[in-house]
C-alpha cells in the first residue's frame, strides 16, 4: 500500500499553522504564516477572512511540497480554528460582508447589556452553559447584522453567519458545504448544549436569523472535500473540525473524564473532560461540548483567558521592553525574587472566573527598585496565576483534585513560566515534544476517520519535560494571596 498522509490546519489568532502527519502520526512537515491584526481607534480587533483563507491554501501546499511527497498521497484534512471569532459573508459569492470580529473584541457589549436588562442572563447560561458576554459569537453576529452589509444580505436571504471553521469549509468547498461542528457551535451562545441544536428563542433574542447559521456536524463528520483551489488532482475530504482548544485536548490524549490540559497561546484555554453529561459550573467556568465523535458527545468545563501570550506581545510591541519572547525567561530569572509587583492583564476585561468586561489592566505592588526585569517577571507570572484561578474553580465544580496538567502552546518553551506554573498551581506539568497540539489533534481525528490511525496513537505522544512542584505551601499561599488582592483591586472589590 502506498504511503499516505493527513494534513492538519490550526487557524489561530495570530496566524495559521499547517502540519503533515505520516502513517505513524509523526509530523513530517510544518509551516506557518501570520495575518494582520487591524485594531480600530475604539480598540476593536478584526481579521480579514479572505487573507486567512488564502494563508490556509498556501500553507497546505507548502507542507506537501516541503515533505516532497506526491500530492495525491494526502488522504484527508483536519481543521482546528480560533473560536468565537465571527464572520458574515455572502452565500452566493463567498465574499465577507466585513472583517471578522475577533474573539478578543468586546464591541457587542451594548447588545449583551440590553439582554441582561431584559432578563435573559439566566436563560442564556442554562441553555448554553456560557455566561452572557460579548466575548462569544452571538453578540458579535448581532453587531455585524446591525452595523455592516450583513443586514442587507439577511434581507436578501443570502447571509451566512459563522465562526472561522464554517467560513473556511465554505471557501474550501467552493460554497458547497456550510457546516460547523459541535465544539464550535457550543461556544456561540446560540446552541442548546443539552438538546444539541440551534436554539430558536436565543436566535430571536439576539436578532440572528436561524437560516443564516451552518448545519452542525459531529467533529469527526463529513465536511466535504476540496481541491485546494485546483492544487489537488482529486478532491481531498475534510474529515475533522474542532475549535483549537478542543483539538488540543484531543491531541493531548485527554479523552477520559477528569483529564485536563492548558493551551498557552495569545489567550489561553484551560479545559477538563467531564464525560458524557454536562456539569453546571458554580465557579465562573463555562460548560461546552468537547467534541462529537463516533455518534456520541463529550462535555468539558473550561475557563478562558484573554491575555496570556498576548501579554508578552504587549511587552515587546507596546512597551518596547523586549525584542523577542525568548528574552523573558532570562530576564525573569534575573529579577528580584522579593519584588511584589503583580500585573493583572485586563486590557479588554477579565474572563473566567471573574467575567468582568469593564475591568482594565493594572500594575500594582511596585517599589522604587522595580525595573524592567521585575515587570517582565510579573508579566510571566500573571499567566500562571490566571491558569491557577481556573484550575481551582474546576476542582470545586468537578469535585476532584488535579494532580497533573497537560500543557501545550508556544509559551511552554519558557522554563521560568512552566516552573512557576507547576509551583503556584501545585500540580505536575506534562509538556509534549510536539508544540502544535491543535493542528495535531485535528489531523489525528481526520486520520482516524480516514482509517490511518487508531486512538492508541494518542497514548504514544512523546513527553519533552515534566515539571514537579517545588514551592512550599506557605510560599504558594503568600504569592497567590497577593495575586488575589491585586485582582480584587482591579475589579473594585477592595
Amino acid at each position: 500500500m502506498a504511503e499516505t498522509y493527513v494534513a492538519g490546519l490550526d487557524q489561530s489568532t495570530q496566524g495559521t499553522k499547517a502540519v503533515l502527519l505520516d502513517t505513524e502520526g509523526r509530523i513530517v512537515a510544518r509551516a506557518y504564516a501570520p495575518h494582520r491584526q487591524p485594531i480600530s481607534p475604539e480598540g476593536w480587533v478584526s481579521h480579514d477572512g479572505e487573507e486567512i483563507f488564502e494563508n490556509c491554501v498556501k500553507l497546505i501546499r507548502r507542507v506537501v511540497e516541503e515533505a516532497r511527497i506526491d500530492k495525491s498521497a494526502v488522504a484527508a484534512i483536519g481543521i482546528s480554528n480560533q473560536r468565537e471569532t465571527t464572520l458574515a459573508w455572502d452565500r452566493k459569492t463567498g465574499k465577507p460582508a466585513a472583517h471578522a470580529v475577533v474573539w478578543q473584541c468586546a464591541r457587542g457589549r451594548e447588545i449583551t447589556d440590553a439582554l441582561t436588562d431584559e432578563g435573559f442572563r439566566d436563560q442564556v447560561r442554562q441553555k448554553t452553559g456560557i455566561p452572557l458576554s460579548p466575548y462569544f459569537p452571538a453578540a458579535k453576529a448581532a453587531w455585524l447584522l446591525r452595523h455592516t452589509g450583513a443586514g442587507e444580505l439577511a434581507k436578501a436571504g443570502r447571509l451566512c453567519l459563522g465562526t472561522v471553521d464554517a467560513f473556511l469549509v465554505y471557501k474550501l468547498t467552493s460554497g458547497q458545504v456550510f457546516k460547523t461542528d459541535y465544539s464550535n457551535a457550543s461556544r456561540t451562545q446560540l446552541f442548546n448544549i443539552r438538546e444539541l441544536s440551534w436554539d430558536a428563542e436565543l436566535c430571536r433574542a439576539f436578532g440572528v436569523p436561524l437560516e443564516a447559521l451552518p448545519q452542525v456536524e459531529s467533529s469527526d463528520g463529513d465536511f466535504g472535500a476540496t481541491t485546494l483551489e485546483g492544487y489537488f488532482d482529486r478532491p481531498v475530504p475534510v474529515l475533522a473540525m474542532m475549535g483549537d482548544s478542543h483539538a488540543a485536548l484531543f491531541g493531548q490524549g485527554c479523552v477520559r473524564p477528569g483529564m485536563a490540559k492548558a493551551t498557552y497561546g495569545t489567550g489561553s484555554s484551560v479545559m477538563m473532560n467531564v464525560g458524557n453529561r454536562p456539569i453546571d459550573s458554580a465557579s465562573g467556568l463555562v460548560t461546552s461540548l468537547a467534541w462529537g465523535r463516533g455518534g456520541a458527545v463529550s462535555y468539558v468545563l473550561e475557563g478562558n483567558l484573554n491575555y496570556t501570550g498576548a501579554v508578552i506581545t504587549w511587552l515587546k510591541d507596546d512597551l518596547g521592553l523586549i525584542e523577542n519572547a525568548a528574552e523573558t525567561e532570562k530576564l525573569a530569572e534575573e529579577a528580584n525574587l522579593e519584588d511584589t509587583t503583580y500585573l493583572v492583564p485586563a486590557f479588554t476585561g477579565l474572563g473566567a472566573p471573574y467575567w468582568d468586561d469593564a475591568a482594565r489592566a493594572s500594575l500594582t505592588g511596585m517599589s522604587r527598585l522595580t525595573g524592567k526585569r521585575e515587570i517582565v517577571k510579573a508579566a510571566l507570572e500573571c499567566i500562571a496565576f490566571q491558569v491557577t484561578d481556573i484550575l481551582r474553580a474546576m476542582e470545586r465544580d468537578a469535585g476532584i483534585t488535579l494532580s497533573e496538567l497537560r500543557v501545550d502552546g508556544g509559551p511552554t518553551a519558557n522554563r521560568y513560566l512552566m516552573r512557576f506554573q507547576s509551583d503556584i498551581a501545585g500540580v505536575r506539568l506534562r509538556v509534549p515534544v510536539n508544540a502544535e497540539l491543535s493542528a495535531f489533534g485535528a489531523a489525528a481525528m481526520a486520520g482516524m476517520g480516514a482509517g490511518m490511525f487508531s486512538e492508541e496513537l494518542l497514548e504514544r505522544i512523546a513527553v519533552r519535560e515534566i515539571y514537579e512542584p517545588r514551592m512550599t505551601e506557605a510560599e504558594r499561599k503568600k504569592k497567590y494571596s497577593g495575586w488575589k488582592n491585586a485582582v480584587n483591586k482591579t475589579i473594585g472589590r477592595n
